[in-house]
């Protein structure tokens, strides 16, 4: 015997789950858009779903105040699009230099516009995945390249080397 009952509080259910989901995508829209204000974008730093701060993250129309806020977020995929923003200053990515999560680290490390200051911190890491990202980085320095060259982890040397010799050839050529 089907419980009628029942039916309205399933209708309801699903289209309260619906209405949820487009209000996410509302605030991702939001998060993502070039004419957000200051005072919505600090808002949605805090916002539940951690795709709407990863969006914040991502927008290049974010001040440096608030993605060193989402540096310290607890969603390392927020984190990770703060690393890849352009407007990401030394500041924050030297905090995501030490961040916990070495997959965090290891973009920081890899990402084309990280300044070498926070190269040389990152080929001190203890994971050797991070420091191959660093060694193979072409804004590494020579001298943080010639410090990885001797590192004890094979990988990690041979790519140093490798930058070395990159370095060499683009020096010989001009």
């Amino acid at each position: 015997m089907v419980r009628l009952w029942l039916i309205p509080a399933v209708l309801l259910l699903m289209t309260s789950t619906l209405f949820a989901r487009e209000d996410s995508d509302a605030r991702q829209r939001l998060a993502s858009s070039p004419k957000i204000s200051a005072a919505q974008g600090w808002r949605l730093s805090q916002d539940p779903d951690w795709t709407v701060r990863q969006a914040l993250a991502h927008n290049r129309r974010a001040s440096p105040a608030l993605l060193d806020r989402l540096a310290r977020d607890p969603n390392a995929h927020v984190r990770i699009a703060v690393a890849t923003n352009l407007t990401t200053t030394v500041k924050t990515f030297r905090r995501l230099a030490h961040d916990p999560d070495s997959s965090v680290r290891s973009v920081v490390a890899r990402f084309e516009y990280v300044p070498a200051v926070i190269l040389a911190i990152l080929a001190r890491d203890a994971s050797t995945d991070v420091r191959v990202e660093v060694a193979r980085n072409l804004n590494t320095s020579k001298q943080t390249l010639q410090s990885l060259s001797h590192d004890p982890q094979p990988a990690v040397a041979n790519a140093a080397s490798v930058g070395l010799q990159r370095l060499a050839a683009d020096a010989g050529t001009d």
